[in-house]
């Protein structure tokens, strides 16, 4: 089981982008998912390298993840053909 630290978007952040001490960190986007509603974030820091950035999704239990909950994953389903 994970801590609390390790649930919170300021540990993923370090943790994904690795920002040093002096690197800004902006949030560029943030809403709702359309399938279930649920929070994400856009998170971007720059560096010598240039920018990155990545998607966080807020989870049911309050954590925060790089993939978006099972709920939220468009599927594809396969419909067996008329012979």
């Amino acid at each position: 089981m994970r801590s609390a630290s390790e649930q919170s978007l300021r540990f993923l952040v370090e943790k994904w982008l690795a920002p040093l001490p002096s690197a800004l960190v902006h949030v560029t986007e943030f809403s709702r998912t359309r399938l279930g509603g649920r929070r994400y974030v856009r998170v971007e820091t720059s560096s010598e390298e240039g920018a990155r950035g990545l998607f966080f999704f807020r989870h049911d239990d309050g954590c925060w993840c790089v993939f978006p909950p099972t709920a939220d994953t468009p599927k594809l389903y396969a419909h067996p053909r008329a012979a």
